[in-house]
């Protein structure tokens, strides 16, 4: 039924496919994916056009208050897909969030904003855009933790066959995780199924997976690039079935940052381009450095110059800055360059010339996967873009391993540190929003701010086990 879009021939073509339920998904401002099941038997017309009545949206973080609660939510057609993961005959639509009573679209439902980026990336003069994250995750055989009983003392731990601290198979050393063969890399298996599930069910390409540098367990699979607001229902739809297939083996996946102390975290740097006329408007073959053009150069200021800010929204958590810390692969200073995986912006130069002009794209190492990624790729976008309007202009390139360089050095070539803590990127995003207005509307922007904070103050108020270590003998 993929392609279908008249309500009515929709209907009765999945009832004549048998399908028994349709599972419609959302997804809360922090980005985790939330869902309700309707009946066949209840499904209408009506419902595509005006939206389901169900949803209560003073219980989802991030949405309304209890006394403006009635919203709706509006599948989309188009994101149709067959759920292989229930035992009764689902499919499943992303939805679009309303509010109630002829409200109109909700504001601060993640995908509109999304959308709205997409659009306002038109206004400025340009068709389309490209999204292409590389996302890295953790799978474990078990964790246990308990931090209900946090008066008294609070613990985690992590049990992975593949673990520098196992005992059985063939474990995998810190930081040694990369490339391993079977049988030390357990979960080849389960990475081939994931991509099968990811394509066959759900129309999503994949072009390569593998096991990541972290011991115990860390993966990649890497999706074909697409669109801004596909490539984010995609990445909904990737944590979604990853962790499904985890639970379906027995085991547990986790797109927390950094899980594992001493050992590389997990991120998610995003590829983008922007398209005119059919053209990537980041290539430029006269450019002798990496081939990338004045246009390429301006969207690059435009991260450079509000990266701190956006670590904001693509770093949210606490958990992030564990990740952004100097020796374990994660950006931590504010620069560019060709190849240097040291810089927060790189442009790949893996191939060369005309015949590759179509993957010419800027990455943004910065982010990490426990971000949303509908907030995350407007909020770059808005960065590019403001870059162009304003003709920001990214510096020179820097071609060092900038964790090797001296404070003086660094000074001297303008490199300024990512915020070391979600404090400081909460700060750092209060005080340098503009750009993201056009999109972000103040009820989002402050909204957001107050979970940051929310979420800075419940762990900064609670003791630590390391500060017992540090501090009991004082």
């Amino acid at each position: 039924m993929t392609g279908i879009t008249d309500p009515k021939v929709l209907i009765e073509g999945l009832k004549g496919e048998g399908v028994e339920f349709i599972d419609l998904q959302f997804t809360d401002l922090p980005g985790k994916l939330q869902h309700i099941t309707i009946s066949m038997d209840y499904v209408a017309e009506e419902h595509f056009t005006e939206g389901v009545p169900k949803l209560d949206g003073s219980s989802i973080r991030g949405f309304v208050e209890i006394f403006e609660s009635d919203m709706l939510l509006r599948p989309d057609p188009t994101t149709l897909s067959r759920d292989p993961y229930r035992e009764h005959t689902t499919v499943r639509m992303i939805s679009d969030v309303y509010r109630g009573y002829g409200g109109g679209r909700f504001s601060r439902d993640p995908r509109w904003i999304a959308q709205k980026a997409q659009m306002y990336l038109v206004e400025q003069g340009f068709d389309l855009s490209y999204w292409g994250p590389e996302i890295e995750f953790f799978v474990f055989d078990r964790v246990r933790w308990d931090v209900s009983t946090s008066f008294k003392g609070s613990y985690y731990e992590i049990i992975s066959k593949e673990a520098a601290w196992g005992t059985e198979g063939y474990p995998i050393r810190f930081k040694e995780g990369y490339y391993p063969v079977p049988p030390q890399d357990t979960l080849m298996d389960f990475r081939s199924e994931c991509s099968k599930v990811l394509g066959k069910y759900f129309g999503i390409k994949t072009d390569a997976h593998h096991h990541e540098v972290a011991t115990a367990g860390q993966c990649e699979i890497d999706m074909r690039y697409d669109t801004l607001i596909r490539m984010a229902d995609n990445v909904m739809t990737y944590k979604y079935v990853v962790r499904s297939e985890a639970v379906k083996r027995g085991m547990v996946a986790t797109f927390m940052p950094k899980p594992i102390f001493m050992d590389n975290a997990s991120g998610m740097h995003v590829h983008s381009s922007l398209w005119k006329d059919g053209k990537n408007a980041f290539f430029d073959a006269n450019d002798k450095y990496a081939e990338l053009s004045q246009i390429g150069r301006y969207y690059v200021g435009g991260l450079l110059e509000h990266s701190r800010a956006l670590a904001g929204i693509v770093c949210p958590t606490t958990n992030s800055y564990r990740r952004l810390v100097p020796g374990y692969e994660a950006p931590v200073f504010i620069a560019w360059s060709k190849s240097n995986r040291s810089a927060n912006v790189r442009i790949p130069v893996y191939q060369k010339g005309a015949a590759s002009s179509k993957s010419k794209r800027v990455e943004f190492r910065t982010p990490d996967p426990s971000c949303n990624p509908y907030l995350t790729f407007a909020a770059m976008l808005m960065a590019g873009l403001d870059g162009i309007k304003r003709k920001i202009d990214p510096g020179d390139p820097v071609d060092d391993n900038i964790y090797l360089l001296s404070p003086e050095r660094k000074r001297e070539l303008g490199i300024k540190q990512l915020p070391t803590s979600l404090l400081e990127a909460t700060q750092a995003l209060e005080s340098d929003c503009e750009f993201l207005r056009p999109v972000f509307t103040n009820d989002v922007i402050e909204t957001w701010i107050e979970l940051l904070r929310k979420q800075n103050l419940e762990v900064s108020m609670r003791p630590h086990p390391h500060e017992f270590y540090l501090y009991f003998d004082v």
